[in-house]
């Protein structure tokens, strides 16, 4: 098995258990961690799709991970807003 290979192993599994813990909804630590993993998974596709020279697949995950970066500030690193119970 390759580097490439194991790559997107990785990727393809750590991405498949991030999805199962975002849809959970346990929680903002759990939701939160599982974007992290997802964040994980992301770097995992670019550095696959660039040794494999894949274009659309690391142009793709780039994206991801700008938005999977975003849930992890907001569901781990933010802090609520206070909520108005007027």
């Amino acid at each position: 098995m390759t580097f490439v290979d194991i790559c997107k192993w990785f990727a393809s599994i750590s991405g498949i258990i991030a999805c199962l813990m975002v849809s959970l909804d346990n929680g903002r630590r759990v939701t939160g961690w599982g974007f992290a993993l997802f964040v994980a998974s992301s770097i995992a596709w670019i550095t696959g799709a660039l040794l494999s020279s894949d274009e659309p697949l690391w142009t793709q995950n780039m994206v991801l991970f700008c938005i999977n970066c975003f849930g992890v500030y907001r569901y781990l690193i933010r802090k609520r807003p206070p909520r108005d119970d007027d």
